[in-house]
Formats: structure tokens, C-alpha cells, sequence
């Protein structure tokens, strides 16, 4: 039987997600994915294979690794002696991260464990590694040991497909296929739209949701769980709202803490999401994957366009948001230089992922000189003018013509 045709050009059946995203709506309420169950990322490689081959390339595909299979993961010497390493790398069941740190876990029994040291990889040092005291919220709870703080509850659910915290089994570990298309046993036996959750046909809330379920910090509504806190949410599958399921760290206005600066800029790694959900950007609908192309590791963060074209792919001059002039005569710096690249004063490295290596902020807010002084927040112009002074960098906007000075040199 002939598809109804409309005016359009297309079906009804064709225009039911455009639909549904008008209306606000989610595409993944209508889904046909409540009786589908996790099949592995494998599956899906025999229909998807390009964008398997590139996602198989990522860090997000390659953030566990075991060293036994994968002797080439290990960053870390092991062939000098260090009095922090305390263990062998024959007691490491898997390597965590492979860009600012690397971190070793070993197993006992059904669970595994951080074990106490971590390579530094930018800086090629070994760091101590255990969690202290007044630092994460669920310190606490767990004994003062890493022996006592498995990571199953702490880590294991962002880094696996489908972690169950009965059995404590994975469909698979690191960020597999179904960790941002959910559950695809339907979809694979019969190939539809509305049988496996797309991200990019969400409403922007639900569409964020997928990246912020692990790029952020908070704590599951539901804990405790079986008796042990987990921080990352149990139970979330794409397409649901995160919000159900995982509270976000509380925003307190003027106080610098282990997660945040007094501005509500995130303090630390992984809260990405915190971030993001502050800033115009998402106050606007844009979503994680709108930046970055989560299938391909053609660049350090996977974004979709390298420096400032990224950006200015949207802020155009026809953009009320858009640049008026040049880039150096919006930044005030030569073109092509550190200063004149969009990031390096609205998305500065102040979050800290280990000692002294930091990531970008993701509100996207200009951080004054005068806030530095005010609270301590690092400021991007002293933090690369790091022989000027916060009054010295405070004048030199006040002289910005091209600039408002109440948004600049507040």
C-alpha cells in the first residue's frame, strides 16, 4: 500500500519526527525501544561501518583498556623504580585514560579497584592517587583505603555499556554504541528510526542529557542503591530525562569549593554538563554534538571544525551574536595568536583533571580581572599575561572601544 503523500514531498510517516521535535517533543517517547535489551557496539558495525570505524578510533571507545590484550594502553613506566608504585603492572586489570592521566585498577573477587598511583601524561611523572578527605561527596561513605571504594559504584557505570549493579556485569566497557542510542537489539533484528533512540532527533534537553549523564557531577535521586552510593545515574538510558534519575551538584552564588568557583564556574574535571546547562548555548538549544563529532577522533576534542572556525560557523556577522569586525579587532590581538583564539577567553583552562593540567570551562562567559580579585577565579587575561597584574589587565579593557566595559571590565 502506497504511502500518503503531502505537499511537502514527503510522508506523513516521513514527517512525524519533525513533528514531534516542533512541538518539543521527544522522538524517543514514541520509540519502539521498551522491549529491546543491549547487544554490544559489534553489532552495529555491519550496517554502520564507517561511522563504527571512526568511533572505534576514539577515546570514548578506548578509555578502559586491559593491559594483557593491549600491552600499547600502558603510559605509565613501569620499568624504573618509583616509590609511589606499589604494585606490578601484573596486578593491573585495566588502564583508565589515555590524555591527562592514566590510572590503573586492579580486581578482587567481583569488584575492581583504584590502585594508588597515577602517570601524569602531559608532564611524564607518577602522582599519588587516592581520594581525600572533604573533596568528593561520597567520600564518607566509603573506608578511608581504595580497597575499601570499589569502583563500580564511583566510576564503573560512565566508562561501560550497561553496568548491573546486581550482578556488577557490563554488555561492554568504555563508551559503547548503546550508551548514546540505547539498548539496540530491536533495530538490529529489524532497522527502523523508531526502534533505537538518535540523539539528534531529542529535543535539546533529552539530546544533551546523553553527554551529560557522565559529563557532569551529581548524585542519583535514588541513593542509596542496594546499600552503596554511586555516583553516576543508575537506571538512565538515552532518550529519558536525565533530570528523573540525577540531581546536579547544587549551585552555591559566591563560594569557591572542591566543584565549583564563587562565579558557578565548575572547579573540576568531568562537569562539563554543569557548565553547559548555565550558558546561553543551551539557553539557545544547542547541544554537545552540535560542537563536537562524537564518531571521529580527527582532533584532540573531536570538535567538528578546528579553532576559531568552529565557532565562527555560527557566529557570523548575520548572527545578532556574531563578530562585527575582525577577529584581532574583536580579541585586540594579532590574528592567528594565542589571544585571538575564541576559546582562550570564553571557554579558558581553569577545571581541574589532575595537579596542574586543566580543561576548558563550558559556560562560555567572559571571567573579568575584577572577579579574580574579588573571589579568586582565574581570569583568561592574567592566566596568559602572567607578568601583568589584574589592574593592569582591568585598564587595558576599559580602553576596549569595540567591547561593552560593563561586561569586560566589570
Amino acid at each position: 500500500m502506497p504511502k500518503k503523500r503531502t505537499g511537502l514531498g514527503c510522508s506523513l510517516h516521513e514527517l512525524w519526527p519533525l513533528i514531534f521535535w516542533l512541538f518539543g517533543l521527544s522522538t524517543a517517547v514514541f520509540a519502539e525501544t521498551s522491549a529491546a535489551y543491549f547487544v554490544g557496539s559489534d553489532s552495529c558495525q555491519e550496517c554502520h561501518a564507517d561511522i563504527y570505524k571512526g568511533w572505534k578510533q576514539t577515546r570514548m571507545a578506548n578509555v578502559i583498556r586491559d593491559p594483557k590484550t593491549h600491552p600499547e594502553a600502558v603510559l605509565g613506566d613501569f620499568t624504573h623504580a618509583n616509590t609511589l608504585v606499589t604494585f606490578g603492572l601484573d596486578q593491573v586489570a585495566f588502564v583508565y585514560g589515555s590524555r591527562w592521566k592514566q590510572r590503573y585498577f586492579t580486581k578482587r573477587g567481583d569488584d575492581y579497584y583504584p590502585l594508588p598511583a597515577q602517570w601524569d601524561i602531559q608532564k611524564g611523572q607518577w602522582l599519588p592517587y587516592h581520594v581525600e578527605s572533604g573533596t568528593d561527596w561520597w567520600v564518607p561513605f566509603y573506608g578511608p583505603s581504595n580497597f575499601d571504594r570499589p569502583t563500580g559504584p564511583t566510576c564503573d557505570g560512565c566508562h561501560s555499556v550497561n553496568y548491573n549493579v546486581q550482578t556488577k556485569q557490563v554488555t561492554e566497557w568504555n563508551v559503547g554504541c548503546e550508551k548514546c542510542h540505547g539498548p539496540g537489539s530491536l533495530h538490529v533484528e529489524h532497522p527502523t528510526k523508531q526502534n533505537i533512540i538518535n540523539p539528534g532527533m531529542l529535543d535539546y534537553v533529552r539530546g544533551n542529557d546523553t553527554c551529560i549523564q557522565c559529563h557532569s557531577q551529581g548524585q542519583p535521586l535514588s541513593n542509596p542503591i542496594a546499600g552503596k552510593y554511586y555516583d553516576w545515574p543508575v537506571g538512565f538510558v538515552p532518550g529519558q530525562r536525565l533530570a528523573d534519575f540525577w540531581k546536579l551538584e547544587d549551585l552555591k552564588p559566591g563560594t569557591t569549593n572542591f566543584y565549583q568557583y564563587a562565579d558557578l564556574t565548575a572547579h573540576k574535571n568531568r562537569m562539563q554538563g554543569n557548565d553547559f546547562v548555565q550558558s546561553n548555548m543551551y539557553h539557545r538549544e544547542l547541544r554537545c554534538f552540535d560542537c563536537h563529532e562524537v564518531h571521529s577522533s580527527k582532533n584532540t576534542a573531536s570538535l567538528k571544525e578546528n579553532g576559531n572556525a568552529l565557532c565562527l560557523s555560527c557566529h557570523t556577522k548575520d548572527n545578532p551574536a556574531g563578530l562585527r569586525g575582525t577577529v584581532s579587532e574583536h580579541t585586540h590581538h594579532a590574528e592567528g595568536s594565542a589571544g585571538s583564539q575564541c576559546v582562550s577567553c570564553h571557554m579558558p583552562k581553569i577545571e581541574q583533571t589532575i595537579k596542574d593540567n586543566y580543561v576548558h570551562a563550558h559556560t562560555f562567559r567572559f571571567i573579568s580581572p575584577n572577579e579574580t580579585k574579588q573571589s579568586g577565579i582565574p581570569n583568561p587575561c592574567t592566566s596568559c599575561h602572567t607578568d601583568k597584574s589584574n589592574d593592569w589587565a582591568t585598564a587595558e579593557l576599559k580602553n576596549w572601544n569595540t567591547t561593552s566595559p560593563w561586561r569586560v571590565a566589570k
